[in-house]
């Protein structure tokens, strides 16, 4: 909820009765209907993945409620966001405080602070944009924020459109929102209640300098930079609250001073993922088999966190499903028939679905697409999402044919008319414009057009044709196939980056690599280029590199790309360290403890034992890496200084489909509160635990009384608790006893 500023009030309170007339108010009455109507029509639909005519269905019918936190002001976290989203995927701590997309100008429990500037991050695709929506949906139908008078939507995109124009407030707001037009007095905004937000701080393009003179008169002319800022820092319209929007990386272009909270969107957590499958497929048995798949892929489960890339998981698995016993299980896979079945639903003559239909199709669309790619790959390092008419033409798009190539890939690249039906374009997601990027790259590869090559060389100067030798004969390379060296090279410009904007790129690059994968862009690449060699000397270049100086989510990206690639020795590799990591002195910092519990729970394999106390980290590592415990059978975690936080994770991971089935978490100071939080993940139908110890773990008779109902909820598997050196009092001790004596119940041995 927006809260009542006292000032505004008394100042509205003042204005309204210096008003002449009454028709003053019905004035303003009236033009809040207009408003609110026009706001309406704008956001009452949404389109899923595309926009075009009749392909809405109301939000409110499919809205599923986002998880969103509060996040951190400090340290803005510069990271692509596969790693954020991945992240994402972890447990859920105490710490986490879940706000309602209402409530975000609302000071949390024990905050007093006035809460005027609100950020909101997140990857994108993850629902920010929805969240908006549904924040403005709620006001006009009366759910919330009710003392509010405007809301005034400005997003990046289409303030790109006027950013070398003078305007002032007033202008700028009758031009976004004409309905305003009868409010003659510019001043009627500073005495209302006013909501301003910008959505999509990642797509703009105004430089957005807080250290340039600020202006506070509404009329007042400036650039549509200064009346941004200006607004922000709170010299215009110092009542109004703002809402910003933004991919994570890019929040850093508000000064944090001028922040007063900061939130997350989390996107979907696992049950929800399935809750997402199973209103999106109406064959029940279909979205059960879809489910299952992409369980079995630990890389594919975790991009489920996103809604958009659900959606495209859903529309390839749907297809592949009636035609195919084969499921993608790389990225690249996935991508590739998403592209494939997009492009072939715009013809009828390919319905049939045969490889030679497919081929003539790519080989129909092949312009369109690489035009799209060179789009995609121009605009990658700049980190730029939305495009304008300059942006194609200098890709070869004539914009009068920009609608054609929307037509014909409405699920890739789409269209959209803002302000002043003025016209902008993007890709379905930054994910899909990553993929065809990759794919322009291997196309000029193949074709042999270094120029398009240039900046993954390297080269500051106009590529020679004997530019791949020369590099093949730097790198002391024998072989006659390049391919390596521009894969060894895409690998070096990805590593470098700081805020790993070409890792997805990268993973599908080397995916594309891969002659099966080749062959299902066959017509689009023309001809294979692979080789044996090439890719076994690509993964032993991954493999030797010296990754001390390397993030965690850079050499966890170098594993993504030898899963893509087909190569899991690394991941074994990991495996074994994990099993025996004694013999590394080397202390593990929390960072790689987090990398190397990603690792093991990319794959499914079920490991013996998992003996925290043998790595060398801190307490907050061996937190870190408790989320593997999913991995394994055993768990030892005796004398680790766990604390009643990490009863959470353990129980999230009790929770999960997992393999435990004994679980040794004494003398830990974990408490009561700790106990009721694993006795969650015990009372779940998922634990299959047979022998818990919880020795000495600080546990009393409210402690046992939460592990007796567990039991009692799920009383099929554990055979053995040992309570020894803790205070379960008369009535704990009388409960877990009459669990002993239950013949339903499993419990052999309580000690």
């Amino acid at each position: 909820m927006v809260p009542d500023s006292a000032v505004t009030q008394t100042r509205f309170s003042i204005y309204r009765q210096d008003r002449t007339s009454e028709s003053a108010d019905e004035v303003l009455r009236r033009v809040k209907e207009k408003h609110k109507a026009s706001l309406k029509r704008r956001f009452e639909n949404k389109s899923e993945g595309i926009i075009k005519p009749r392909a809405e269905i109301p939000l409110k019918d499919i809205y599923t409620e986002l998880y969103i936190t509060e996040g951190e002001s400090e340290g803005v976290n510069k990271e692509h966001e596969v790693w954020q989203v991945e992240s994402a995927s972890r447990a859920h701590t105490k710490e986490d405080t879940p706000i309602n997309c209402n409530d975000i100008f609302k000071p949390l429990p024990g905050q007093e602070k006035h809460i005027r500037t609100v950020m909101t991050k997140g990857v994108a695709g993850i629902g920010k944009t929805v969240s908006v929506q549904k924040f403005i949906l709620d006001w006009i139908d009366g759910v919330a924020n009710q003392n509010v008078d405007f809301i005034f939507p400005l997003p990046f995109r289409e303030l790109n459109l006027v950013r070398s124009d003078q305007y002032s407030l007033h202008k700028l707001l009758l031009d976004f929102h004409p309905e305003l037009k009868e409010l003659k007095d510019a001043e009627e905004f500073k005495v209302c209640q006013v909501v301003f937000i910008f959505d999509g701080l990642d797509e703009s393009r105004l430089p957005l300098n807080f250290n340039q003179n600020m202006i506070s008169h509404l009329r007042q002319t400036s650039s549509v930079d200064v009346l941004m800022t200006s607004l922000v820092q709170g010299s215009l319209i110092p009542s109004a609250h703002i809402w910003i929007t933004s991919r994570p990386a890019a929040a850093s272009q508000i000064p944090a001073q001028c922040i007063d909270q900061v939130t997350e969107v989390r996107g979907f957590n696992d049950p929800q993922k399935e809750e997402y499958f199973m209103k999106r497929i109406s064959d029940e048995s279909k979205a059960g088999k879809i489910i299952s798949h992409i369980k079995t892929s630990r890389s594919l489960l975790i991009m489920c966190h996103i809604p958009v890339f659900c959606w495209i998981a859903a529309t390839v698995l749907q297809q592949m499903l009636d035609k195919t016993k084969y499921i993608p299980k790389t990225l690249t896979e996935m991508f590739i028939h998403f592209l494939l079945i997009q492009t072939r639903r715009k013809d009828q003559k390919y319905q049939s679905g045969t490889e030679t239909d497919i081929t003539n199709l790519l080989k129909s669309q092949k312009e369109i697409l690489l035009k799209l790619g060179e789009l995609a790959f121009e605009n990658l390092e700049n980190g730029n999402l939305m495009f304008y008419e300059k942006d194609l033409k200098k890709c070869g798009i004539d914009v009068s044919e920009a609608s054609v190539y929307s037509g014909m890939c409405t699920e890739i690249f789409k269209e959209e008319s803002v302000f002043h039906q003025r016209k902008v374009y993007c890709f379905v997601h930054l994910s899909i414009q990553e993929f065809l990027a990759a794919v322009f790259v291997f196309h000029s590869y193949v074709t042999e057009n270094l120029k398009a090559l240039k900046s993954l060389l390297n080269e500051k100067h106009e590529p020679s044709p004997s530019v791949l030798s020369s590099l093949q004969s730097m790198l002391g390379l024998q072989s006659n196939d390049h391919l390596h060296v521009l894969l060894k090279s895409a690998v070096d410009k990805a590593l470098k980056s700081r805020n790993g904007h070409l890792d997805l790129f990268l993973r599908f690059l080397m995916g594309i690599s891969l002659e099966s994968n080749q062959r299902l862009l066959k017509g689009l690449l023309n001809r294979k280029h692979s080789s044996s060699k090439s890719i076994k000397e690509t993964r032993q270049y991954i493999k030797k590199l010296n990754r001390e100086d390397l993030s965690p989510e850079r050499c966890i990206n170098l594993f993504h790309c030898l899963f893509e690639m087909n190569d899991h020795s690394m991941h074994k590799e990991i495996q074994k360290y994990l099993e025996s990591p004694k013999n590394i002195k080397q202390k593990l910092s929390p960072a790689h403890c987090s990398a190397l519990a990603h690792i093991l729970l990319m794959s499914d394999e079920v490991l013996d034992e998992f003996d925290l106390k043998k790595y060398n980290t801190s307490d907050e590592g061996r937190r870190r890496l408790l989320p593997a415990l999913r991995c394994y059978r055993k768990g030892r975690f005796a004398e680790c200084t766990l604390r009643d936080e990490s009863c959470l994770t353990v129980a999230t991971v009790l929770q999960s489909p997992n393999s435990l089935t004994e679980l040794d978490l004494g003398y830990n100071d974990l408490g009561d509160f700790g106990i009721q939080l694993l006795s969650n993940g015990l009372s779940s139908p998922h634990c299959k635990l047979q022998t818990l110890r919880l020795s000495d773990c600080f546990i009393s008779e409210k402690g046992c009384i939460c592990l007796a109902s567990a039991l009692s909820s799920n009383p099929s598997h554990l055979k053995e608790l040992d309570l020894s050196y803790n205070d379960p009092g008369e009535t704990g001790l009388k409960l877990l006893t009459v669990r002993l004596e239950d013949p339903v119940c499993k419990l052999e041995k309580l000690k």
